[in-house]
């Protein structure tokens, strides 16, 4: 899929109205355009992004999913991420679009309150897909949250 084996590469198909795919976040390192309809971004091991995939037929929608992945180190364990070479560290995996939409929600959540969506603590997304999977209501990502996850973070060898 993509040239270094270094990195993760999403492939992102955009055909208008009938298979649509974004990043929501991520701060891709590099990014290859194969065509009108079809590029590539690539991040580095450690990055996490927010891939959302959509795709409709003549009935309407027939898929409506949103994972956050982070880019795993070249020989690590991860999860298959369909247009995720080789794969990552699945975070939050959710389907349909009710629960696409409340995802966003939390995510504009966090962004309105002026942390970097990159940035979250990795098991915040992982207790979202828990709570969501539960049908509870997952925990805000307060400041106070994320300023004990950057602290915790710079003791990590």
């Amino acid at each position: 899929m993509g040239d270094d084996p270094q990195l993760t590469h999403v492939t992102l198909v955009w055909r208008e109205g009938q298979h649509e795919d974004w990043i929501k976040f991520g701060k891709p390192v590099a990014q290859r355009i194969l065509s009108r309809s079809k590029r590539i971004e690539s991040y580095m091991a450690g990055q996490v992004f927010a891939l959302v995939r959509w795709a409709s037929n003549d009935y309407g929608t027939v898929r409506s999913t949103l994972d956050i992945v982070q880019a795993v180190s070249l020989g690590k364990q991860c999860a298959t991420v369909p247009q995720v070479d080789p794969g990552g560290a699945l975070l939050l995996s959710v389907h349909g679009w009710p629960k696409v939409a409340q995802v966003f929600r939390l995510i504009d959540a966090i962004e309105a309150s002026g942390i970097d969506l990159c940035d979250v603590a990795p098991e915040h997304w992982r207790h979202i897909h828990n709570r969501m999977a539960a049908r509870l209501t997952p925990r805000d990502y307060t400041p106070a949250r994320h300023q004990a996850w950057l602290q915790r973070k710079a003791l990590l060898p």
